[in-house]
């Protein structure tokens, strides 16, 4: 055997590249060769403008095995101590039915969709979290429900707001916040408040002064310290003046304590974590919010709801989407584009496996468990909160504080300490009597050994009296809550759900600007492993080792690919990375003295969500026009600059464009803000154009915020989980995000952005191990073949839709931007009948109408082969002849594939065929079809009518034969 085969037959690399990268390298060099380059480089120079590129090499270690990757991220893991955590303080021990964790939280059938906004092959996802906005309805007793948000002390944020936009100019500015909420919802509210000129009063609530200065209120039920009040008083108050009562809630305790609606709330927030959600340092979790139906158009975030499709069925969509940032610019109700749909359809799944008998069943017995603790307490002789409560005991152990705390470490168990000798102890599903035992030696010590059992204590607790705040009214009363007790039957739900969505499982999901490359199972296995899973994110440093060792891993490593100076994981969405880059922003001005800097200039080509956040931080929106190639219009940048040059605080810039191109005059454009007092804020959306390429540190940015769930291999869960860290040049590095409970780094913090200290970090560890895995040569290559692969598609299908903007050397970057305005002029077919007809050829349909009305932005990313990408080739030269045949007359204008798409089996099975072209020509238009066939679960959605008759929750029965009667 020669050297170098025995070089290869030993190398135990098992390079990672060959499986995430799509293209092999014959297919590459049969790309080139159609584009008419010799190499990958130098297709590559002809693409990038020289004055943009990096001269540096990515410094992220070279590539490793899956199994190298998976031992590392296992030492790390292993570095964790899961003690027994009793902490509480919104995060709780679960137990995640195995059915849901394997079919759902482990199944790329579930976490590989994109957000549903193509409701046709969403069918699955959309009716589970109809499912979970019911639950939320049922639970909180109000009457509609969102799909989810990032987190409780977001959602707590988001009501803040929603509260103040309900009360209108004439209303007042002050926000009252009970100071027994939970700290880090606190601290969220406080820094969402201060750009927008809220004044947020925290005390305790029965001190309120509640009066017309007075938007609303912040409550916890129970609270932090375990408390349950009787909040009827303060709403009365509030609805007296016009303000409005915000209830963050434990979900499950609402099964059996008295409904937040019941006693006046008009909004009811929280997490949805203990519904089988693990804990995962602090998330991701979904949480829930959910309020009365006369401000459901100012209701964040994203709603589904039910209409009928073009043959009359009952089908769902996301509904009112007119609310979304996308559309309302700086004028919408949130910046919130990535939701938590992944968890949102765990928790629902929860509650679909066990029932109303089995949530309130699992509510008691922690409600029990609680009070034999107490009761145990009392046994001892200490001093225990009076009340009810319902998981949360609050004691005086001043006396033997330093004993007990000592003790607790002996038996590995976490207490929650307060002030003056307090101690908290929380419990939750997993605790068992044992535990409840261990707990009670923990406070009395060898006392511990007279006690009752548990069991007695519990009996002893039960004096007979009704709880004062229990629960009269019914809950999961839908019949979806009360099917699926087996789980064969609830397995065979799961998948037939998920036989109703079109995911990466199917075909490449092209879209332009989310990046939906492979999520590689290498990547996804440890999130599941009981030393992320498991950990509560307030537990002692030293227990947490592992976790500190990824996060100063991984932040050095998004550092070095952005040539940035530091890293703050805590934003838990590319939306909420743009609001804190720009806190930060803010923050760093004030501390010059420049704190009328309130000035952000954004292109009239920016991602939505760009103004939306701008206006949350308090800033004033100016729009730069672009050129007619699609670039920043230098010259009315400059002006804009100059007319604002006192009051600029910042540029928002996407690079590459929004519109898919390498601006050759990103450093001027920077320089021109720098000159003028501005900093530079860089949406990371198109980051998969840069890594390896090009840094933005070096390109003048002074903040770029990165979405993992894009470039960096996270899955878009069909709408969520995301994770959006920033990172900054050295200057602004004092002013990243601190939290209230978790001591970080920040010497000057803007404030708390998310719950936890570290945002999502639960899946932090799927970025690591791309990284990882991919080492810094292969990252570039990635990003190399990336936009090889657009360019591919650019020239395939150049010839028959325009390509709306190209830049250097007639190349685009990593997406293009196919234009459909000339057809519809033409045929009378849009933009949405080619999305919809795309669906019968089995594939999603790219970013539809944005950034640009009329037009499709596709990008193809690095993980799809050549196969692939001629596979989308051929589907979309194939409508466009059928386009072609409605122009000529030989299909009907009205009446023909693409109006009608997409095609149901139903529909082309039918007795009855009535269409001038045939079923073959419906269903099958391309052979390979006949291989394989993805159907549509429905026709095509009637959005209008889903917003004229909005149904949010789970019809009951004969409800949906009414409205349609």
């Amino acid at each position: 055997m020669a050297h170098a085969d025995l070089d290869l037959v030993l190398d135990t690399r098992n390079d990672f590249s060959h499986r995430h990268i799509g293209p092999d390298d014959a297919d590459i060099r049969a790309m080139l060769s159609a584009l008419g380059y010799e190499s990958l480089e130098a297709f590559i120079d002809a693409c990038v403008p020289a004055p943009i590129r990096t001269t540096t090499g990515l410094d992220v270690g070279s590539g490793a095995s899956e199994a190298s990757a998976l031992r590392e991220l296992g030492e790390m893991a292993g570095a964790n101590a899961v003690w027994r955590s009793f902490i509480g303080m919104g995060y709780h021990g679960t137990l995640t039915p195995a059915v849901i964790q394997r079919n759902i939280l482990e199944n790329p059938g579930w976490y590989t969709q994109y957000t549903p906004y193509q409701a046709e092959i969403a069918q699955g996802r959309l009716e589970a979290l109809l499912n979970f906005q019911t639950m939320i309805t049922d639970l909180t007793g109000l009457s509609i429900a969102n799909a989810s948000l990032l987190d409780e002390a977001t959602a707590a944020a988001e009501a803040m707001g929603m509260a103040f936009g309900a009360a209108g100019p004439r209303g007042g500015r002050v926000f009252w916040v009970d100071a027994d909420c939970h700290p880090q919802t606190i601290a969220v509210v406080q820094t969402r408040a201060q750009p927008q000129g809220i004044e947020v009063r925290v005390a305790p609530h029965r001190e309120f002064a509640v009066d017309g200065d007075t938007f609303g209120a912040l409550v916890q039920y129970p609270s932090t310290w375990g408390r349950l009040d009787d909040f009827g008083p303060l709403a009365d108050t509030l609805h007296a003046h016009k303000a409005l009562l915000v209830v963050a809630a434990d979900l499950l305790s609402l099964s059996v304590l008295r409904a937040p609606a019941e006693f006046g709330a008009d909004v009811a927030v929280g997490s949805t974590q203990r519904f089988g959600v693990p804990m995962g340092f602090g998330g991701p979790h979904a949480a829930y919010f959910a309020t009365r139906d006369e401000h459901k158009r100012r209701i964040p975030g994203r709603l589904v709801g039910m209409t009928r499709d073009a043959d009359g069925h009952p089908a769902y969509r996301l509904t009112l989407q007119t609310r979304e940032q996308h559309i309302r610019r700086e004028r919408a109700t949130s910046n919130i584009c990535t939701s938590q749909v992944l968890l949102a359809i765990m928790a629902s799944m929860y509650a679909v496996y066990h029932g109303p008998e089995g949530v309130s069943r699992i509510a008691r017995r922690v409600m029990a468990l609680t009070a034999a603790l107490a009761e145990g307490l009392r046994h001892l002789r200490l001093p225990v909160a009076d009340g009810p409560r319902f998981d949360t005991v609050c004691v005086d152990a001043s006396a033997d504080l330093e004993g007990i705390l000592a003790r607790a470490r002996a038996h590995k168990i976490n207490l929650r300490p307060g002030s003056a000798g307090r101690l908290a102890v929380s419990l939750d599903e997993t605790v068992t009597e044992r535990d409840v035992a261990d707990l009670l030696a923990v406070f009395g010590g060898d006392r511990a050994t007279e006690l009752p059992s548990v069991v007695e204590l519990a009996r002893a607790a039960d004096r007979g009296e009704a709880h004062p705040f229990a629960r009269t009214s019914p809950i999961l009363t839908h019949a979806i809550f009360n099917t699926h007790r087996s789980e064969t039957e609830l397995l065979r739900y799961i998948h037939g759900l998920q036989g109703r969505d079109l995911s990466l499982t199917h075909s490449m999901i092209p879209l332009g600007s989310c990046t939906m490359k492979l999520n590689a199972t290498a990547e996804m296995l440890p999130i599941t492993w009981p030393g992320f899973a498991q950990l509560h994110p307030f537990v002692p440093a030293e227990q947490a080792v592992g976790y500190a060792r990824l996060f100063a891993s991984l932040e050095a490593k998004l550092a070095n690919i952005t040539g940035l100076h530091s890293v703050s994981l805590q934003p838990n969405a590319g939306s909420q990375g743009e609001y804190t880059g720009l806190l930060v922003i803010r923050s760093y001005q004030r501390a010059l003295g420049e704190s009328e800097r309130n000035v952000c200039l954004i292109p009239e080509s920016a991602h939505g969500t760009n103004p939306a956040s701008a206006a949350m931080a308090g800033m004033k929106v100016v729009v730069v026009k672009c050129d007619p190639h699609g670039n920043i219009d230098i010259e009315d940048l400059a002006a804009k600059a100059d007319t604002h040059a006192a009051t600029l605080s910042a540029l928002m810039v996407t690079y590459p464009s929004t519109h898919g191109v390498f601006e050759e005059g990103i450093r001027q454009i920077c320089a021109i803000v720098h000159a003028r007092g501005g900093q530079v804020y860089m949406d990371g959306a198109n980051m998969n154009a840069q890594v390896g390429l090009m840094r933005p540190g070096e390109l003048g940015a002074d903040v770029v915020h990165l979405n993992l769930h894009k470039t960096f291999c996270i899955p878009h869960g069909g709408g969520g989980p995301g994770v959006g860290p920033i990172c900054v040049a050295e200057h602004l590095a004092p002013h990243l995000p601190g939290h209230p409970v978790v001591a970080m780094a920040p010497e000057t913090p803007v404030g708390t952005v998310a719950a936890a200290p570290y945002g999502s970090p639960g899946i932090l560890v799927i970025p690591w191990a791309y990284i990882r895995m991919m080492g810094g040569a292969n990252l570039t290559r990635a990003t190399q073949v990336a936009i090889l692969n657009a360019n591919y598609i650019a020239h395939r299908l150049g010839e028959h839709y325009p390509v709306l903007y190209r830049g250097q050397n007639g190349r685009v970057a990593h997406e293009c931007i196919l234009d459909l305005r000339p057809q519809k002029h033409d045929s009378g077919i849009d933009v949405m009948d080619v999305a919809k007809r795309l669906m019968d050829f089995g594939f999603h349909a790219p970013t539809v109408s944005f950034p640009v009305a009329g037009t499709l932005m596709v990008e193809p990313t690095e993980s799809e082969s050549l196969e692939e990408l001629d596979r989308f080739c051929e589907a979309m030269i194939a409508i466009r002849e059928e386009i072609r045949a409605v122009v000529d007359g030989r299909l009907d204008r009205e009446d023909n594939p693409l109006k009608n798409a997409p095609h149901t089996d139903a529909a082309v099975t039918a007795d009855v065929w009535t269409h001038p072209y045939s079923r073959q020509q419906a269903a099958w238009p391309l052979p390979w079809l006949r291989r394989h066939k993805f159907w549509p679960p429905v026709s095509r959605v009637d959005d209008a009518y889903g917003d004229r008759h909005l149904m949010c929750t789970c019809p009951a029965p004969g409800e949906w034969e009414a409205l349609n009667s």
